[in-house]
């Protein structure tokens, strides 16, 4: 049996061919930028987390630009961001001339923690960056109360998380101003590449309303000089479908991963996922920890299963970021992870043969 990673499955059936008629429709229409779709979706999406506005743009990585931008970060700044995440998150702060300062994460949940964060604060930090890894929210309340005491600014990286909770508040709800990513694969996914920032602070929706184009709020008439990063009316219609399947689709997401969690905690030599007091976890990825990593990863794939390993090189040890001087042994628990950490395929639509498949797969290769 051959098991993917990762795929788009009509699920719940009907999804697909309600996309497809989304996508007919806006064809029809050919009002292609910044049609009402857009707007319905940013309502749609803002009204969905319980925050005032979310402001649709081009991709999560521009998302990240916009919404650090809109906070104040600039040149000369530092900015706090846990040292375990995808590069997109580091790039960004380089992008806006400002540096990325690393935290090491919670060894249990993966995440940033106020802990970790403030022995990093510096006359120069603006912002800390709060990234909700793998689905699951970082515990925010420390986080705003640290930023509350150094006057910083709180940034949250939601582009893993959409519809997870922490104290029963939507992740991207939590900051000054949150960025998500609409890439295929996510919970909430488009066909391409899709963002957003949220925020409910009126004035940084209004700057990013406007920098996201052009710098314009009426045609040809320029505020600021922006950029060009907006979502696309087809991607909003798109998304308008599936936003309203989210929670049905997490939820399938958790039951996967509480069948994992139930079949494989007996296995001494696995670390699985942990799940925070506080919060609820939508397993955009499912991450299991071992020193055999490798091994266990070419099994897998002779039993045709896919994985994923995220993250195999730490952003500190990339070539790109050898001008931060940071080296080997500087952030243990993220080199462990790095080293240790594998992804299991998860995904709505997975068939109950081919999660066994996996489970089977794993249980054979520690006999």
């Amino acid at each position: 049996m051959q098991v993917p990673y990762v795929a788009f499955r009509d699920w719940p059936q009907g999804l697909a061919q309600q996309v497809e008629q989304a996508v007919a429709r806006v064809m029809r229409e050919q009002q292609f930028i910044l049609g009402p779709d857009v707007e319905a979706f940013e309502h749609a999406f803002a009204r969905f987390l319980g925050a005032d506005f979310a402001i649709g743009v081009g991709n999560g990585f521009d998302a990240l630009v916009l919404a650090l931008r809109a906070v104040g970060v600039g040149a000369g700044d530092e900015v706090i961001l846990p040292a375990n995440t995808f590069i997109a998150t580091a790039n960004a702060v380089v992008h806006l001339g400002a540096k990325p300062v690393f935290a090491e994460p919670d060894a249990q949940t993966y995440n940033l923690t106020a802990a970790t964060a403030g022995k990093h604060i510096t006359p120069k930090t603006k912002a800390i960056v709060a990234v909700h890894l793998y689905g699951q929210p970082c515990e925010m309340e420390a986080l705003q109360q640290l930023c509350k005491a150094y006057s910083l600014k709180l940034v949250e990286d939601a582009a893993q998380a959409h519809g997870a909770t922490y104290k029963n508040q939507f992740a991207g709800t939590f900051g000054d101003a949150a960025a998500f990513s609409f890439y295929p694969t996510k919970n909430l996914g488009a066909l391409g590449d899709g963002g957003a920032v949220v925020t409910s602070d009126p004035g940084l929706a209004n700057y990013i309303r406007k920098y996201r184009n052009y710098g314009q709020q009426e045609k040809y008439h320029n505020d600021l000089i922006g950029v060009n990063s907006r979502l696309d009316t087809l991607q909003a219609a798109v998304l308008s479908v599936k936003l309203t399947y989210l929670h049905q689709q997490n939820q399938e997401r958790q039951l996967l991963a509480q069948r994992y969690q139930q079949e494989l905690q007996t296995i001494a030599a696995l670390t699985l996922p942990a799940t925070a007091k506080d919060s609820s976890h939508v397993y955009h990825i499912f991450n299991i920890r071992t020193t055999r990593r490798d091994e266990l990863r070419n099994y897998l794939q002779q039993q045709g299963i896919q994985t994923a390993v995220h993250y195999p090189v730490p952003i500190h040890l990339q070539p790109a970021y050898r001008f931060l001087n940071y080296k080997p042994g500087d952030f243990p628990v993220t080199e462990e992870l790095a080293s240790t950490s594998l992804s299991l395929p998860l995904f709505p639509g997975m068939t109950e043969a081919e999660q066994e498949h996996v489970i089977r797969s794993v249980k054979a290769f520690f006999v």
